[in-house]
């Protein structure tokens, strides 16, 4: 049997991991380590990750939580009452925590849960679950551990996807900025006739509308698929297909009306 330091060590490995984080992952690391269900949640009840031990079978569980992707509201603000570790939990009822109709097939559940907290700020919820097996001293030190873990791995994800962002942000910026006042001009017209995140346009019929050449659509277009923030295809005589990229597109070029 792995010794505490050995658990420990498996999931402390989980920070030398440099690439995008993966809460499936880092849930099957702690349900090996624990011997037991892991979910992470965000403070909403979004499932981030989870993972089961090899026999847990519970159809209420698939339907009600894991196909939905969330913790039911009920479910979710009892939790949030929570704000520290709350060991060995069981149901006084008999009822399912997930549905208050149902009875709980497993007499013999203990529930762990365990805040998650990132610069003061309570950005998820770490919750285990043993079944006819309560859990030890090191058992909560192993969760509050792990707890600390994927809080810094969910502050990781959101600098990664603000990071994301900020790129996504700036390469439009830039495309822009390479655009000629007459490219702007037929930015605008393209994207306006667009009205969505992809369709097929005719750039004759575009050019005159607002009174500018072909050649100055199909440059700008050129632009932005160079850029990466759109891509196109020509049909022929159909006209071009355009599919937008980058999501901050629409918005930024909507600003070129009043230019």
């Amino acid at each position: 049997m792995a010794t505490l330091l050995e658990k420990t060590r498996k999931i402390n490995r989980l920070l030398q991991r440099s690439e995008t984080v993966v809460y499936d992952g880092i849930s099957r690391v702690l349900s090996n380590v624990l011997n037991a269900n892991v979910y992470i949640t965000n403070q909403k009840g979004k499932i981030y990750g989870y993972a089961f031990v090899d026999d847990f079978e519970c159809d209420l569980m698939i339907d009600k939580v894991i196909d939905q992707g969330q913790f039911p509201a009920h479910y979710v603000k009892w939790l949030m009452r929570l704000d520290e570790t709350n060991a060995n939990l069981r149901s006084k009822t008999g009822m399912c925590a997930y549905d208050e109709e149902e009875k709980c097939l497993f007499h013999g559940k203990n529930t762990t849960i365990v805040p998650i907290y990132g610069v003061g700020e309570r950005i998820g919820t770490l919750i285990v679950a043993k079944y006819d097996e309560e859990f030890t001293d090191d058992d909560l030190l192993l969760c509050e551990y792990g707890a600390t873990v994927v809080g810094m791995e969910m502050l990781r994800d959101r600098a990664q996807k603000i990071e994301i962002e900020m790129r996504k942000k700036t390469t439009v910026q830039i495309a822009i900025n390479t655009l000629s006042f007459s490219e702007r001009k037929a930015a605008y017209a393209i994207l306006s006739a667009l009205n969505a995140p992809e369709g097929l346009l005719v750039a004759s019929k575009i050019a005159d509308e607002v009174q500018i050449t072909r050649s100055v659509i199909v440059n700008a277009l050129r632009k932005f698929e160079s850029a990466g923030v759109i891509s196109s295809k020509s049909l022929g005589m159909k006209g071009t297909y355009i599919k937008v990229l980058n999501e901050y597109l629409l918005d930024e070029v909507q600003k070129l009306k009043d230019e």
